[in-house]
Formats: C-alpha cells, sequence, structure tokens
C-alpha cells in the first residue's frame, strides 16, 4: 500500500485489537501506526503487558471518543493462582508470601459476595496510579514503599467458571472504570486465608468492543498489504453506543460541526426518548457532535468532523 506524507494518512474510527501477552499498550498502538501509516493513534484503555485480549485502538477523529470507551464497562476472564503473594499481584512480580492451604470451591463461592456492588478497593503498588506526580509503578520499581489508599471501584458480577486444580481457579469479572482485577486476586486471596495473584488475564470486552470482533496485529499486517483496512474498522458511533442519539437535519448537522448551538422543540427531544445528557447528534448514520444541554441551550460538547469509519486517504 502505497504510504502517504510526512504526516501520514488519515484514518477514521476504532479498531478493536487482540493483544498478545508480554506487549504493553503503548507498543501496540506504536505497532499500529508503523503498520498503517495512520496521522493519529491512541488506545482506548491500558492493558497490563501479562494480559491479552480487548484493547480498542481509536485512529482520527474517533480519539474524540477515548474518554466515553474509557469509562464503558469491562469483562475479564482470569485465572487466580493460590498459595502465592507476588509484590505486583501477577506473575510477573517477586514472590513476597506462601501459604500452604488451599480453599475449598464451596469456600470460594462464598468469598466472591463480598466483592460485588460499589467497594473499596486498593490498587496494586505496581499501578500507574500518581502519588505526589509520580507513577506507583516508578516508585515501586526503585524500591520505595508505595501506599495507596483504598478507592471505590464498581464490580456488577464476579464468578467462578472453572477450577482446574487446587492451586488454581478462573473467574469471569464485569467491572466499571479504575477496577483492578490484580487486586481482585490480591483481597480474594487474603480473604481465603492462602494468598493469591493473577497468573492469566483477559479482557473479553470494554463497552461494544468485544472479543469476537477483535483482530490480531498479524490480521492487521496482513489487511494493510491487501488494502482492505476499511472492513476491520469500527465506526466511532459504535464508542458511544450508550449515549442516547439525536437525528439533526443537514443544516444543523453543519452548524454544530462549525461549534455552534442549535434549537431543538422540546417536544421533538421527548419523542426522540431524550431524557439525559450528554447525547449524541446523528446525521445520515454518522456522529456529528456530542451534545450538552444547558439553561436551554444545546451546544457541542466534541464535533466530528469525518465519517464514522473513513477509508484511508
Amino acid at each position: 500500500m502505497a504510504r502517504g506524507g510526512r504526516k501520514g494518512r488519515r484514518i477514521d474510527g476504532w479498531l478493536v485489537v487482540d493483544k498478545d501477552e508480554g506487549l504493553t499498550s503503548t507498543h501496540v498502538v506504536t505497532i499500529a501506526k508503523r503498520l498503517t501509516d495512520a496521522r493519529k493513534v491512541g488506545h482506548g484503555g491500558t492493558l497490563d503487558p501479562l494480559a491479552t485480549g480487548v484493547l480498542p485502538l481509536a485512529f482520527g477523529e474517533a480519539t474524540k471518543t477515548v474518554a466515553w470507551v474509557m469509562d464503558a464497562t469491562k469483562r475479564y476472564r482470569f485465572t487466580v493462582r493460590f498459595g502465592e503473594a507476588r509484590d505486583t499481584d501477577d506473575a510477573e512480580g517477586a514472590l513476597i508470601g506462601e501459604r500452604a492451604v488451599r480453599p475449598g470451591d464451596a469456600a470460594i463461592r462464598a468469598a466472591l459476595a463480598a466483592f460485588v456492588g460499589t467497594i473499596p478497593q486498593r490498587p496494586p503498588s505496581f499501578a500507574a496510579v500518581k502519588v505526589d506526580g509520580q507513577r506507583a509503578y516508578d516508585m515501586a520499581r526503585r524500591g520505595e514503599a508505595v501506599d495507596l489508599p483504598p478507592r471505590p471501584v464498581r464490580i456488577d458480577a464476579l464468578d467462578m467458571v472453572e477450577r482446574p486444580d487446587a492451586d488454581h481457579a478462573v473467574f469471569e469479572a464485569v467491572c466499571g472504570k479504575g477496577t483492578y482485577v490484580r487486586a481482585i486476586a490480591r483481597d480474594l486471596g487474603q480473604a481465603l486465608g492462602c494468598l493469591g495473584h493473577i497468573s492469566r488475564l483477559r479482557r473479553l470486552s470494554v463497552g461494544a468492543f468485544t472479543v469476537e470482533n477483535a483482530v490480531t496485529l498479524e490480521t492487521l499486517r496482513r489487511v494493510v498489504e491487501d488494502d482492505t483496512l476499511p472492513q476491520v474498522l469500527v465506526p466511532m458511533a459504535t464508542a458511544l453506543a450508550d449515549i442516547p442519539a439525536l437525528a439533526v437535519t443537514g443544516p444543523q448537522a453543519q452548524r454544530l460541526r462549525a461549534g455552534n448551538g442549535i434549537t431543538v422543540p422540546p417536544r421533538f427531544l421527548e419523542d426522540s426518548g431524550i431524557t439525559r445528557w450528554p447525547v449524541r447528534a446523528m446525521w445520515q448514520g454518522e456522529v456529528v457532535a456530542i451534545l450538552k444541554e444547558e439553561d436551554g441551550e444545546i451546544s457541542p460538547l466534541r464535533v466530528f468532523n469525518a465519517t464514522s469509519a473513513s477509508t484511508p486517504s
């Protein structure tokens, strides 16, 4: 495929990558940008190097919707290794504690109820959380003590789905923004009196983006070579599926794209089922803008100047 100029090619839309183990999220972004020669690429939520699965990549105008993707509900499948505590709360860390006891299935299932709902959770010491302007993981790597206070997180569901042996159990979790699955494993091990850490972690979905619709970096390489990249791009509207939609006219779309507000009769809002804000303005199947309402005035929070999933140029 022919390359563009120094600034790269214009590509707008989302690409759902099935991340391989061992890669950082930033590394995946770098690889995708190099393969596609895209002008602008970002990701919709960090995935640990140990983890595999859904890593949504935003191209071009889609980067304006990253905040909504980061706020979306996530679903994970993970394996807990009982009997060992590690400083990173996953298999990559140093061993810091051992216990010989192993929990039974009934004890595990009974303990899970305490982890569902809005609960306080202390982030792992090796986390991207900032402490006095520094990343916690940078401080931990230097051997400095990291004492992160608990913060509220939302866990909608937590179930044991498999027990391959006494040392391991496989779980699925549905949770909100800011939840650390590594911390779930750590705290579950402590609650059961046996210690524990994550040995495998796979993200199954982020909002509307699912692993069933994800592509590997090898597949991305192939579709770029075959000039079929648009076939795997996901429209920007997909990232905003949880935001109410408001149909606008062509002239209204032009006003919004120019950064101006619009007037919409209250009856039309009611008939459109608009009961909460923000909303997404739609015209001819494309997202034009994210709208806010304040004192009866409707104006754009974000404006999109591209097709929902554009052909690279």
